[in-house]
């Protein structure tokens, strides 16, 4: 496994250990729950906003190392961003892990995102990588639910 692997791999089990933002926002502006049923996994996210901004924003669930990484990392990522900022980082996280094998990674894009670009090589695992990323547009969509499907 190259450097680059082994760092990728220690961040997301980094991540997965000591999830960012764990827990819930009491009487949040916006909330979701997002639910893989191919895995299992899920995870509710809070978010408390200020205007058109993510003043803050939580996540709480169970589900597989991947999952719970992405999650950690997007609201890192993402508090204190304004909703079409956090929209565009969505559509950019999605296409980056949906993206044919051979066409070169945009790292310098995605920042610390990038960790989860590994999951390209792993069709199965795309799903759990976003599943944190479906349940935010459903929050700041104003929806209630979101779904992998």
């Amino acid at each position: 496994m190259s450097d680059l692997r082994d760092l990728y791999q220690e961040v997301i089990l980094d991540h997965n250990r000591r999830p960012r933002n764990w827990g819930a926002i009491d009487a949040p502006d916006r909330a979701a729950d997002g639910y893989n049923p191919l895995c299992g996994d899920k995870l509710r996210l809070t978010l408390r906003m200020e205007g058109d901004r993510i003043a803050d924003l939580k996540f709480e669930g169970s589900g597989c190392a991947i999952s719970k990484a992405s999650a950690s990392l997007m609201t890192d990522l993402v508090k204190g961003k304004t909703m079409p900022e956090a929209e565009d980082l969505v559509d950019k996280l999605q296409a980056m892990v949906t993206a044919p094998m051979d066409k070169p990674e945009e790292d310098a894009a995605l920042g610390k995102l990038a960790v989860l670009s590994g999951v390209r090589e792993f069709p199965a695992r795309v799903k759990c990588a976003t599943l944190a990323w479906h349940t935010l547009r459903a929050a700041l969509e104003g929806e209630v639910a979101a779904s992998t499907e």
